[in-house]
This record gives C-alpha cells, sequence and structure tokens, in this order.
C-alpha cells in the first residue's frame, strides 16, 4: 500500500506549475489528500504532488457545498414522497422571463456535434473513439466506467496520453491498436466525470475538522483531467470541455461554475475558456433548465437529453406514490411517449433560446456484426430514433458503437445540410406545462411477466460485468450500462412495492422475483472469475429490501470495488 499525502496551499492566485513526476510521498501540514490504494506502472504520472496538491485545494474550497447540496437532493425526495410535486421555480421566475441573456455557445471544436461517440476511457474504446467519424468522443468516467481504482487512473492516462499522440494498446490476443491520425484531426474529446453523489474511496481528504473523508469523485476526475490536460487542449484549439452529469437543481450547476473559475484562475488560463454541456437526466433538472443555463451561462454549450437517467429518475421520484406513477415494461416506455416528448421538445426550446446546443440522448440498439438480422433491426430502429431527433431540432446525437456513425450522420445531414447546427429554430411552438411533464400515466401499456424477467436478467448481468470492471455491456444486442441497470432495478422496487398484477394475473412479490431471479440466473453461463454470485447480492438489497438506495452503484462500490 503507497501513501502520498500532499498540503494545500493557500495561495489561490499562483500559478501551478506543469504537471511533473512524482519521486515519492512527503508529508505537510492538514488539510491534505492521501493516495491509499496500490499504484500501478506509470500511476505517478497522474497522481503528482502538484496534481494532488490542486485536488486538495478542490476538496478545501468546494467539499462542503457539495455536501450540502447533496443534502438538499434528500429533503427533495422526501417532499417528493410526501406528495409535493416538482415545479418551475417562482423564485427565479425572472431568469425564465428575461429573453435577452445567452450561454457562452460552442467553444472552438465545439461548432459541429452532429454525432458524438460514448463510451469507456480504457485504452482500447479510446483508441476506436479516436479513430472513429464522429465529431465529438464523449470520454465517460462516469456510467460507462466501472469506477475501480484501475479504470479511475488509467483511464486518465489513456486521456493524457491520446492527447499527446502516442496512445497505443495490444490485446492479450497481440492485436495492437493505435490512432490512425493526428490528434487534431479526431473527434473533440468531452470529458464526463462522475456525478456529485459518487466518492472515491482510494483517495482520502482530511479537511480543516481533521476529519478523514473519501474524495469526492467527481471533483477527481474534473481534477485530474483538467490539471494534467487543461493547457495542451488549449494548444490542439479544443478544450477544456466537459459534460456534466446527474444534476438536480440549479444550485448544483452554480457550484460547477464556482469550481471553473477557481481552477481557470488557478493554472492561469483565460475565464470562460472551459466550455460544459449539461445532461438533463432529472425530472427535478428538467424544470430548472433555464436556471442551469443561467448560472453556467459563461461556460456553457449546450443540453443534452440523457434519456435513461431520466426515466430511472421519474422511477426514483414517485416510486412510493402509488398506481399512477408506476411505468410499464421497460421496452414500451418509448421516446415517443407523451411525458418523454414533453421533455425532449422543452429541452430544444429552451437550449436554443438560451442560443445552447440541444444534444439528444442514445438509442440502446447496437449491431452485431456476426448477425446481419439483427444489424438491420437495429440500424432501422437507430435511423428512426435519429430521424426524430433531428426532426424536432437536436442538434446532434449520441451512438455507442462505431457502426451506427453514418447512419446517425445521415439523418442529421438530411435536416443540417452544410449547417454545424440549428439553433435558429427556437421551437416558439413549444409550450409544455408541469402537468405534462408529470404525464406518467401518458406511457401507457401493461407490465408483463417477460418484462419483470427481462429487468431481473439485464439488471443481474450487467451488475456482475462492472463488479469485474466493465461499465459498458452488450447484452441481447442492446448497450447497458449504470443508467439502464438503474431503470431496470427501479422498476422491479417499485412494481413490488407497489404490489402489482402482471397481465398474466401474477402478482409481483418476493416469491415470484425470486422464482424470476432463479430463472434468469440458470441459463447464465458461468466461468472462473465471474461475479454472479456477488451481482445476485447486490440485486437483492437495491431491488428488494424495504428501503430504496437511491444509487445501486454506491452501496456495490462501498462493498466491492
Amino acid at each position: 500500500m503507497n501513501t502520498l499525502t500532499i498540503e494545500r496551499t493557500d495561495a489561490a492566485s499562483e500559478a501551478l506549475p506543469e504537471p511533473k513526476p512524482a519521486t515519492g510521498g512527503f508529508r505537510h501540514a492538514e488539510p491534505r489528500l492521501e493516495v491509499i490504494a496500490p499504484l500501478g506502472e506509470r500511476y505517478d504520472e497522474i497522481l503528482t504532488p502538484e496534481a494532488l496538491a490542486f485536488l486538495a485545494e478542490l476538496h478545501d474550497r468546494f467539499a462542503g457545498t457539495r455536501h450540502d447540496l447533496l443534502a438538499a437532493r434528500l429533503q427533495t425526495r422526501v417532499d417528493a414522497a410526501n406528495g409535493r410535486d416538482p415545479k418551475f421555480l417562482p423564485e427565479t421566475e425572472r431568469i425564465r422571463a428575461d429573453r435577452t441573456w445567452r450561454v457562452a455557445g460552442a467553444g472552438p471544436g465545439l461548432e459541429d456535434r452532429r454525432v458524438e461517440i460514448t463510451g469507456p476511457t480504457d485504452r482500447k474504446m479510446a483508441i476506436n473513439a479516436l479513430n472513429s467519424d464522429a465529431k465529438v468522443w464523449l470520454a465517460d468516467q462516469e456510467d460507462a466506467t466501472s469506477p475501480t481504482w484501475r479504470n479511475v487512473v488509467e483511464g486518465q492516462l489513456s486521456l493524457f496520453d491520446a492527447l499527446r499522440g502516442r496512445l497505443e494498446y495490444t490485446s492479450p490476443e497481440g492485436k495492437e491498436y493505435r490512432l490512425s491520425r493526428d490528434i487534431r484531426e479526431t473527434p473533440t474529446i468531452v470529458f464526463r466525470p462522475r456525478g456529485w453523489h459518487l466518492t472515491e474511496k482510494h483517495l482520502r481528504f482530511h479537511d480543516r475538522a481533521g476529519r478523514a473523508l473519501p474524495a469526492s469523485g467527481s471533483l477527481v476526475d474534473f481534477g485530474l483531467y483538467f490539471f494534467h490536460n487543461a493547457k495542451r487542449l488549449i494548444e490542439l484549439g479544443r478544450g477544456p470541455y466537459f459534460y456534466l452529469p446527474k444534476l438536480e437543481s440549479h444550485r448544483e450547476a452554480k457550484l460547477w461554475n464556482d469550481i471553473f473559475v477557481f481552477a481557470q484562475e488557478r493554472v492561469g488560463i483565460p475565464q470562460g475558456t472551459i466550455r460544459a454541456t449539461v445532461l438533463i437526466e432529472t425530472i427535478q433538472a428538467a424544470f430548472q433548465m433555464d436556471e442551469i443555463l443561467y448560472e453556467l451561462r459563461e461556460h456553457c454549450a449546450g443540453l443534452n437529453a440523457g434519456r435513461w437517467d431520466y426515466i430511472f429518475s421519474i422511477v426514483k421520484t414517485f416510486r412510493s406514490r402509488g398506481r399512477r406513477w408506476v411505468l410499464p415494461d421497460r421496452k414500451r416506455i418509448t421516446m415517443t411517449v407523451p411525458f418523454m416528448r414533453a421533455y425532449t421538445e422543452l429541452l430544444v426550446a429552451t437550449a436554443h433560446q438560451r442560443g445552447a446546443y440541444a444534444i439528444g440522448g442514445m438509442s440502446a440498439f447496437i449491431p452485431n456484426r456476426r448477425d446481419p438480422e439483427v444489424t438491420e433491426r437495429a440500424l432501422a430502429a437507430v435511423a428512426a430514433d435519429k430521424r426524430r431527433e433531428a426532426t424536432d431540432g437536436f442538434d446532434g446525437t449520441w451512438v455507442a458503437h462505431p457502426d451506427l456513425i453514418p447512419t446517425a450522420r445521415a439523418e442529421f445531414d438530411r435536416v443540417l445540410g452544410d449547417r454545424p447546427e440549428q439553433l435558429h429554430r427556437l421551437r416558439e411552438d413549444v409550450e409544455v406545462t408541469a402537468a405534462q411533464l408529470l404525464d406518467i400515466p401518458s406511457a401507457g401499456g401493461e407490465i408483463t411477466e417477460q418484462g419483470v424477467q427481462d429487468n431481473i436478467a439485464i439488471a443481474i448481468r450487467y451488475l456482475e460485468s462492472w463488479l469485474r470492471g466493465v461499465g459498458a455491456a452488450a447484452l441481447d444486442d442492446l448497450m447497458e450500462d449504470a443508467a439502464t441497470a438503474e431503470i431496470s432495478r427501479s422498476q422491479v422496487w417499485q412494481w413490488l412495492h407497489d404490489n402489482t398484477v402482471t397481465a398474466e394475473g401474477t402478482r409481483i412479490d418476493q416469491t415470484s422475483i425470486v422464482r424470476l431471479m432463479a430463472a434468469a440466473v440458470a441459463g447464465l453461463p458461468r466461468f472462473e472469475g465471474d461475479r454472479f454470485d456477488d451481482a445476485i447480492s447486490v440485486f437483492r438489497t437495491v431491488a428488494l429490501e424495504p428501503e430504496f438506495p437511491t444509487f445501486l452503484t454506491v452501496g456495490a462500490y462501498a462493498r466491492f470495488l
């Protein structure tokens, strides 16, 4: 076990030196940050004393506010459970009513975002993404990454090497991967750190009161990427840029903006250099889109419709409110159901009114190069999804596989033509009410025994993959990540606790779920080193217990990673 202990400096305006490799551990006064995990090969290039000092400063200045905002989330959930619906805030009505203010908009290299590829930051996936024909790569340290210590640090190494043109990888089978062109010609990188709710237990922060606390995953991910790469990205003319996940309020957006202001000053780059795209993926954020843009206006490039987490947020927020709030089988909750249409149309209209890009979400369908019929169905589904987004006014979209890029691009090319975006479409025809956003019964449909079993199987199989360190898993020709697994387990929890009866007449109770779990697991191939037993244990905790864990990854991370 290696422990590095560093001192926080009070000279906030003093520019940090260029990163240098660490030469060993050292100890100074409180408050400090400690690495309490093994240091692998080249980890010292990322976990330098200077980088850790920067992380300590971020925690010293912002960890307290983060704690307060997470506490405010708890109160919001209590209010929702007690029947108080989310609403457009009366105290910020002036911000919504003022039609004159605008956000900073696209930075260099973000002018055309018609197709963005998403994926984790391991070396192989990074090379595949950067070699693709996408306009942007969402380098994902969040839902597509299992936050093992190795993934966290080596993901940073992948990005560090990529931005210096030296990213390579050789697979266990001997296949070699490397960048096919100059980094200036690859997709622009937009980095997604972990959400505010997640910790980094391998780094321990000692606050001014002397308490030893796990570090914030958000601050660690942002801080390491920014510290090592901000000036290099400016040299390349394309960054630093970030996706901001899981926000639930404009106050959380303000915290990010305060961090950006401090970080830019601290490393000595111009204010406003950072550009952020905010994922609107909670029902609470859907009611505060204007306010979120306003708080980030000096650093904001756009909004993204994070559809899967948005559905999860609906289930989580209203899970105990009765039959009206119960959603049908997961596959029936499409982007065309009325409450999802209200959400996406409001997002486009709000973003464009403020000069922000609107980026669409990810269809879960993926091609199968060994099965032409599966690929044909996937391409047709993705084409329809992207056609709807482009027609609605979105400026770009996500895909999870390089083979989907031509299909998605064709739909946006048809609408955009030579324009890089369609910000001129203000969608003044859109008038979305709170009732439309909360019209959950509009999803219609039914709950079937097959739908229950599908959710159980998906959640357990994904958790098994996540526990092995693989955060994006192709299961049954769909791309599953933490967000889709959250939908699956939260629906099972809600159906169980609402005493739901399936279309076949089966009451969803502990007995029926355990039976379906056994059926789902019975057909799974076991192998040496698999984590199915642990995955089943996690699933029982997050789907069958009386208490509802707000995120399945929090407890699983603490226990297993």
